[in-house]
């Protein structure tokens, strides 16, 4: 049985899709980019700054379905540049310590309200 994932921690939809689905105990969480989840407002900072807010932003949806970093199988990286890979892998790298997930890392001419990086997550309970 399919499940619609929402919390009011993550920035809302942008467009017809949810934050997430679950389906019996794979959860698949749609990219996140640097919104703020209070305001909507996009953070225009530089990749590393923005890598931080969609890493706190996945970490929200993961809270509320009592998930946590560790729980993450697979994820994917989109990113504005390839030159962005070594500050992107540094933050993103602190989130997975232990036994990191599967990951695709590909570099795309454009994101949503041109952020730099999108990241999704699936994640297996």
């Amino acid at each position: 049985m399919k499940r619609i994932i929402s919390t009011e921690n993550a920035p809302a939809a942008i467009g017809p899709y949810s934050q997430g689905v679950n389906v019996g105990n794979f959860y698949y969480f749609s990219g996140q980019i640097p919104l703020d989840a209070k305001t909507g407002e996009l953070l225009k900072g530089n990749v590393t700054e923005q890598t931080q807010k969609v890493m706190s932003n996945i970490k929200a949806v993961l809270d509320s379905q009592s998930l946590n970093f560790d729980d993450v199988i697979k994820t994917t990286i989109f990113l504005k540049s390839m030159d962005d890979f070594s500050a992107v892998n540094e933050v993103y790298g602190s989130c997975f310590t232990a036994e990191p997930p599967a990951r695709s890392t590909v570099e795309v001419s454009r994101l949503p309200k041109d952020v730099d990086v999108e990241i999704e997550v699936i994640a297996y309970k």
